[in-house]
């Protein structure tokens, strides 16, 4: 009884730590990267510790110089609320685009405020995504678990290539599934009949990471 309630106050003290940094210590350095507004306040902000007090620009800037060659795309006909989760996985594995395509508005609140680090583009439809996508010389390799569909797990993912994800509900439009390249299906081992898009699409960019990205430091 009292362990259970040392460690829930305990807990609760490391949840209540602030996220991030307070004000620069000293004199402030010369570095046109460096937000003035985020030098005096702090910086609370979800970013890497290497990214501390560079304005949104910034960040933005230098990210561009590193990204991987593949592109993020998912449908948008119901304001799907994954879609926040997709663009923060697509962040973290630093997509070079993110494509929305159908309704231009989508629920933010998932992506954490990531979305302001992407480069988000938008399609009225899977055949505007598929033309734009031909001009790019980029293959669509769409991610459903349909009848044909080859194993994502054994597939070898084009370097430079969209990957294309459906609706939570329904899975990918029969536009979408028409327009790809090739489409790749998840293994799944239990009851359920698909798993949340968002971990789809999280599943997907680590396989296109494992082939093609350097590993880190």
């Amino acid at each position: 009884m009292h362990v259970g309630t040392l460690r829930t106050r305990q807990t609760e003290a490391v949840d209540s730590e602030p996220v991030g940094v307070g004000p620069w210590p000293g004199a402030v350095p010369e570095d046109p990267r460096l937000d003035p507004e985020l030098l005096v306040q702090g910086d609370r902000r979800n970013v890497v510790d290497r990214y501390r007090y560079w304005s949104v620009e910034a960040i933005v800037a230098d990210l561009d110089r590193h990204r991987h060659p593949f592109h993020v795309a998912i449908e948008n006909f119901a304001h799907d609320l994954n879609i926040g989760t997709v663009v923060r996985t697509a962040n973290a594995f630093l997509a070079a685009e993110i494509h929305i395509v159908g309704r231009r508005r989508w629920n933010r609140r998932g992506a954490m405020v990531t979305d302001r680090y992407q480069h988000i583009r938008y399609h009225p439809d899977a055949h505007a995504l598929a033309h734009w996508a031909g001009q790019a010389q980029l293959p669509v390799v769409a991610i459903d678990n349909l009848p044909g569909a080859v194993a994502l797990e054994t597939a070898v993912l084009p370097r430079e290539c969209v990957l294309l994800f459906g609706q939570e509900s329904g899975g990918l439009s029969e536009s979408a599934r028409s327009s790809a390249a090739v489409v790749c299906s998840i293994a799944q081992y239990g009851s359920t009949r698909s798993i949340n898009v968002g971990v789809a699409s999280g599943i997907a960019m680590h396989a296109w990471i494992r082939q093609h990205a350097a590993p880190q430091d």
